[in-house]
């Protein structure tokens, strides 16, 4: 992003997002950290990234036409996206959404235009009507639908390849020991993986996974764990997809709800960064790495999108409480 140029069209305005060096959050330990900041993203989100390269590439091959409907499956962020090359190439929009997504989320999502199918994302896995499951089905009844699937599609990540890692490694130099980033799609992690080992072996890339997905026992055992549903939104999976590759993965971290809504609302408190619970997952597992090296260390992360998108939710004192993250007169 260039802000001294007026741009055609918004979509040309992903990209080169600021990186911001963690000066309080890290305070006792003897790491350096720096996150990148997604969610200054035109559409709130890194996913914007995967979204815009996603549809540009199938308009260039042919796959996608003036007035095709896009499918996907999303928390939210590849939604809003997908909503913002909706309109700016004339297509429509279908989204299918857990109902246990954000208000916020919803809102933003209807106000672009976007056709919302609702699950109820405490379905298992292989219920028809589940949120992977779900997305097929939409594919399969509606006319001229353009699937994106970016739980599979390994575009997601080669977007983070020729975008996000090259821009890490040009704004810190060089200068980088260990990335950390929240795993959804796997998409960011992998495809900044890729290319920031390529410029150095010694980079290691660190996962992070909410607790009742299945990607962490898969990770450390080879066997998918036995998934249930959770609060966080935009990490995890309920099956092994196919966007990731894990080999490109050093270690994987395990984070409960909690802990990642509690370190966001601390990030606001401490960094006046207001963020959403992926980056609180980012920011403990960065400081979970921090404890375990023991020693200086330069780690990069990402803070996918912003707090604004859930004020109702991990920023409200109310709703922490009935979902037992804060006690009585916290």
């Amino acid at each position: 992003m260039n802000n001294l140029r007026v741009y055609n069209r918004i979509s040309e305005v992903v990209g080169w997002t600021p990186m911001v060096r963690l000066g309080r959050s890290l305070e006792g330990l003897r790491c350096e950290a720096f996150a990148k900041i997604e969610f200054l993203n035109p559409m709130g989100s890194v996913k914007d990234r995967i979204a815009r390269f996603i549809i540009e590439q199938a308009k260039r091959e042919g796959s996608l036409r003036t007035g095709d409907v896009i499918v996907e499956n999303s928390s939210g962020n590849t939604a809003m996206g997908l909503a913002m090359m909706a309109v700016l190439e004339d297509l429509s929009c279908k989204m299918v959404v857990r109902r246990q997504t954000s208000r916020e989320k919803l809102d933003c999502l209807r106000a672009m235009g976007v056709e919302l199918v609702l699950v109820d994302g405490a379905l298992a896995p292989n219920h028809p009507e589940s949120y992977n499951r779900k997305a097929k089905q939409v594919v399969a009844q509606t006319p001229r639908a353009y699937f994106t699937d970016q739980h599979n599609n390994r575009a997601n990540s080669e977007a983070h390849y020729r975008t996000t890692g090259p821009e890490i490694w040009k704004q810190m130099e060089g200068r980088i020991d260990y990335v950390v980033a929240g795993m959804g799609t796997g998409g960011t992690l992998c495809g900044v993986a890729r290319y920031l080992k390529e410029q150095n072996p010694d980079i290691k890339a660190i996962a992070v996974d909410p607790v009742g997905s299945v990607f962490y026992d898969y990770f450390k055992t080879g066997r998918p764990g036995e998934p249930r549903s959770g609060l966080l939104e935009g990490l995890g999976d309920e099956e092994i997809i196919g966007c990731p590759d894990f080999e490109l993965i050093d270690d994987m971290l395990q984070v409960t709800d909690r802990e990642a809504f509690l370190a966001a609302r601390e990030l606001a408190r401490r960094e006046a960064i207001l963020a959403g619970g992926s980056s609180g997952a980012a920011l403990w597992g960065v400081r979970q790495l921090a404890r375990q090296i023991g020693s200086p260390a330069r780690i990069v992360t990402l803070f996918p999108d912003s707090g604004s998108r859930y004020l109702s939710t991990i920023y409200n004192d109310e709703w922490m409480r009935q979902k037992g993250f804060l006690e009585p007169g916290e």
